[in-house]
């Protein structure tokens, strides 16, 4: 395994943000029904509006990506780092 300087695995920094994504994303779309929390919802969605198809003939291979970044999304990452130091 890698480990880093200080002799931390940064696999587990990595598996840390991805599910701080995630679980930030998930608790954002679940407070965008409640008046009092919609604010965690709020955010701003780039990428590629419709996708790319490369026709190869007998391959065909489509290119997409369309990222959110929410509050509740940034707070999961926070807290996700904040967890990773603790450790």
């Amino acid at each position: 395994m890698a480990r880093g300087i200080a002799g931390k695995n940064y696999w587990v920094l990595l598996v840390l943000l991805l599910s701080g994504i995630v679980l930030g994303g998930f608790l954002g779309s679940l407070a965008a029904g409640n008046p009092f929390l919609n604010w965690l919802n709020y955010g701003q969605s780039f990428g590629l509006s419709s996708p790319i198809v490369l026709d190869l003939g007998i391959l065909v291979i489509t290119f997409g990506l369309n990222i959110k970044i929410t509050i509740a999304g940034i707070i999961g990452v926070l807290l996700a780092i904040l967890i990773y130091r603790l450790m």
